[in-house]
């Protein structure tokens, strides 16, 4: 639903960043792109202690110059449905001798552990006019440095409320939130048809973060965190874009 809404709302406003008319077929043209992605990701370095793959669906604006230089700003969010680290070293003593969390409600409770994060960042990037159908496109390389943090996302059962010791502010002890400065590299191929009707790219990307924690204090470690991760995502993306400018008419028409 979110995906839904927001390629409505580039193709929205597309219409008012449109450039001057221009011939793709047969030049390079300068032009906005927007740009709507999904990525799947695997997890290295530090990151893979305490999440398995994940998805990430966000979205950019592009700018590509008459030289076939790609400037953008984009951001990522970041999802995965399965969390590594055992329940013992992440809930501690809250846990009951059998190894599991008793509710407000006085029950034993079904709960679901998510990784949740974003990615933000600027890039820099080079089209190579090859194998293409147009000088526009091509194979391409991107660089790029930005913000990424993850934390993990302890969801109970609707049928239960959480135990007191997971009321209010309290999860913010137990979700392992960190975040830092990140780079990002990227190699893939960008193809933007003569007609303007299908436009998309895919690629290998490789995301490495210097990371801390950004919690006050980890109710399993009993003090803060101090120490500094390495969070590393390497992944295969694909996107679609919405390109701005106009096609130049036809040079004869017939009747």
């Amino acid at each position: 639903m979110k995906c839904k809404r927001l390629i409505l709302i580039l193709l929205a406003i597309a219409p008012f960043m449109a450039s001057a008319q221009y011939n793709i077929k047969n030049e390079k043209i300068p032009t906005w792109l927007f740009q709507v992605t999904y990525g799947y990701q695997f997890p290295g370095k530090d990151t893979k202690v305490l999440y398995d793959n994940n998805n990430s669906i966000g979205g950019g604006v592009f700018f590509k110059t008459a030289g076939n230089w790609l400037f953008s700003i984009n951001g990522n969010f970041i999802s995965g449905n399965s969390v590594n680290i055992a329940r013992e070293a992440l809930f501690g003593d809250i846990l009951d001798s059998n190894g599991e969390i008793i509710t407000g409600d006085g029950i034993y409770g079904s709960y679901a552990l998510f990784e949740r994060g974003a990615h933000f960042q600027a890039r820099v990037g080079k089209i190579f006019n090859v194998l293409a159908p147009n000088p526009n496109c091509g194979f391409f390389v991107q660089g790029g440095v930005g913000y990424l943090y993850n934390r993990i996302r302890t969801e109970f059962g609707s049928y239960a409320s959480p135990p007191p010791s997971m009321a209010g502010d309290y999860p913010y002890g137990y979700d392992k939130m960190r975040g830092g400065f990140a780079w990002s590299g990227e190699i893939g191929y960008l193809f933007l048809s003569n007609s303007r009707v299908l436009n998309f790219s895919v690629s290998l990307e490789f995301t490495q973060a210097y990371t801390k924690s950004l919690r006050e204090w980890d109710f399993n470690m009993m003090a803060k965190d101090t120490n500094t991760y390495t969070d590393q995502y390497i992944g295969i993306r694909a996107a679609i874009y919405i390109p701005t400018y106009k096609r130049q008419p036809a040079d004869y028409y017939y009747y």
